[in-house]
């Protein structure tokens, strides 16, 4: 388990296992815009514009991780929180720093 700290207050929980990063967020459905990050309450905030309705807020999600981490979207699965804003993401194939990187 490893930890990036901002600002002294916030921290992002990454877990590598076996070649992939699992990590926290933060979904903000109907946004006026698709945004990654910042960190809120320890989780990655992940803001997109498809409602939550029927898996369109998920996709999205899912959508706009691959492209902020430069993975296919087969890449990103939700592993907990299907139907909450807030969720437990895995990433095959991405690093810790990338995911850093993204707060």
């Amino acid at each position: 388990l490893f930890a990036v700290e901002l600002n002294n207050e916030l921290m992002l929980a990454v877990r590598e296992e076996a070649g992939s990063v699992s990590f926290d967020v933060l979904v903000q459905p109907r946004a006026s815009r698709e945004k990654v990050g910042p960190l809120v309450g320890g989780r990655l905030k992940i803001s997109v514009t498809a409602p939550p309705v029927e898996g369109e807020a998920n996709a999205a999600v899912v959508a706009a991780l691959a492209r902020a981490l430069g993975v296919p979207r087969a890449s990103v699965s939700i592993v907990r929180g299907d139907g909450a804003r807030r969720k437990t993401i895995r990433v095959v194939g991405a690093t810790r720093a990338a995911v850093e990187g993204l707060c």
